[in-house]
């Protein structure tokens, strides 16, 4: 069976001498392992197609449950992200995220346009990226079901708050009284919050359309790692690497 769909490369590994497989995340079907054989060749018509990060139109085959490229025409490579290690580190992430998160079962059709918009961001140099991370982050866990609850106080109802707490674990937020044995919290004043909020719900074509003063963009950045690594309960070494750069907030 051949299917003609577009899809992004979240990983590539070498395969034998000449052959990579690839995990991609496609329009239709969601996460998929490609075997792309002959991609390390001189000559491949596939090599540039099969990087990591790259987007193209693709032609796949299924045999057996395993799907193979077949051809496959390059839309979008973020040459941007080629010439900056640090944003490069930082796409890698999104691409090592995304796939902790796809699922080749049930796709989610929310999840590559959120990863491609991203990915340009960077690139283009449209949104600075300590912005991108945190809206990034918060976004994919929201658009696969892990949104935090950040209406109101989970302890008053009070939703007009001047300052707030995430709940890392439950993904509440309180205003008020003390925080329970062990839970871990992360402060957010009132931008912060009015961002994670904005981030959540926002039309996905404006996602990255908020500004905040530096305070607020850290609380924000330390609330949304914090809740993502919590919630999928793992590292990842492209995160580890971009921070090894210099790129704490």
């Amino acid at each position: 069976m051949y299917i003609n769909t577009t899809g992004l490369v979240l990983r590539e590994t070498r395969y034998k001498d000449s052959s990579k497989i690839l995990t991609v995340l496609t329009s239709g079907e969601g996460k998929l392992t490609v075997t792309a054989r002959g991609a390390l060749r001189r000559n491949s018509k596939l090599m540039a197609v099969t990087q990591l990060l790259s987007f193209s139109h693709m032609t796949l085959f299924s045999k057996n449950d395993r799907w193979t490229l077949t051809e496959a025409q390059s839309i979008e490579e973020f040459q941007g992200l080629s010439h900056d290690i640090v944003l490069l580190a930082l796409g890698s992430y999104f691409a090592e995220l995304t796939e902790a998160v796809a699922d080749e079962d049930s796709p989610n059709p929310d999840i590559l346009p959120l990863c491609l918009n991203a990915l340009y961001a960077l690139s283009s140099g449209a949104k600075e990226p300590e912005y991108v991370k945190p809206a990034f982050e918060l976004r994919l866990l929201a658009d696969s079901g892990f949104a935090p609850l950040a209406d109101s106080c989970v302890v008053c109802g009070q939703r007009d708050l001047e300052r707030a707490y995430l709940d890392l674990q439950g993904g509440t937020i309180r205003c008020c009284g003390g925080a329970d044995y062990g839970r871990e919290e992360a402060q957010l004043t009132i931008g912060a919050l009015e961002a994670l909020r904005y981030i959540i719900s926002c039309d996905p074509k404006k996602l990255f359309s908020f500004t905040l003063g530096e305070a607020a963009l850290k609380e924000l950045t330390r609330a949304a790692e914090g809740y993502l690594l919590f919630h999928l309960d793992r590292g990842f070494r492209t995160l580890d690497y971009y921070k090894s750069l210099g790129n704490v907030t």
